[in-house]
């Protein structure tokens, strides 16, 4: 949960318009300016104040439209060149259990469970695992079975060849539409 308070500015009377809120969506979408301070950066570029859209997004967390604020980490460029997606094939009765124990693991990044799409792709549980090397990957993998009692179950393990494409999720529509406003969403924040 988002708190920050800013020279104990009250913004009980500064409310976000609709286009404003849509727009800063559109802006938060695009990831946070490294800046010192990037609410204020934001504020700016919506005419409004720090505060304002500090509280803006801290409702939004508390309302569920934000459900976390990440850091998507371009693991390749810090050496992390091995990249497997490793899908197994669990019954359904264990897919929780396991997912949630995969989940606590350092080693998986990513964790989830897909529908099996029959006959071609039996698998239901999806996990992602990064290392320096093919090797790593594979040492952690096999520790995560034997620590999970996994090595029964039927996987796959999908290294990654190429990276094409790594951010966060965009859930804005390239233009959102309030009731008088357009506000277009192809906004990148500028750095000051």
């Amino acid at each position: 949960m988002l708190k920050v308070i800013v020279n104990n500015e009250s913004s009980e009377r500064n409310t976000l318009t609709q286009a404003q809120q849509a727009q800063l969506r559109c802006i938060v979408e695009q990831g946070l300016p490294i800046e010192p301070r990037p609410f204020l950066v934001l504020a700016k570029q919506i005419d409004s104040t720090e505060q304002t859209v500090i509280d803006t997004i801290s409702q939004w967390q508390q309302n569920g439209l934000i459900k976390r604020f990440g850091l998507v980490v371009k693991h390749r460029s810090l050496g992390y060149t091995a990249n497997a997606m490793v899908v197994f094939d669990i019954p359904e009765q264990h897919v929780e259990r396991i997912g949630s124990l995969l989940s606590l693991e350092n080693a998986v990044t990513l964790c989830y469970q897909r529908p099996r799409v029959l006959p071609d792709w039996p698998y239901n549980l999806f996990c992602m695992i990064h290392g320096k090397n093919r090797e790593q990957v594979l040492t952690q993998l096999a520790e995560i079975c034997v620590n999970h009692d996994l090595e029964s179950f039927a996987k796959s393990i999908l290294f990654s060849n190429k990276a094409y494409k790594q951010q966060g999720g965009r859930y804005q529509q390239k233009i959102a539409t309030t009731a008088t406003n357009k506000v277009p969403c192809n906004h990148q924040p500028t750095a000051h």
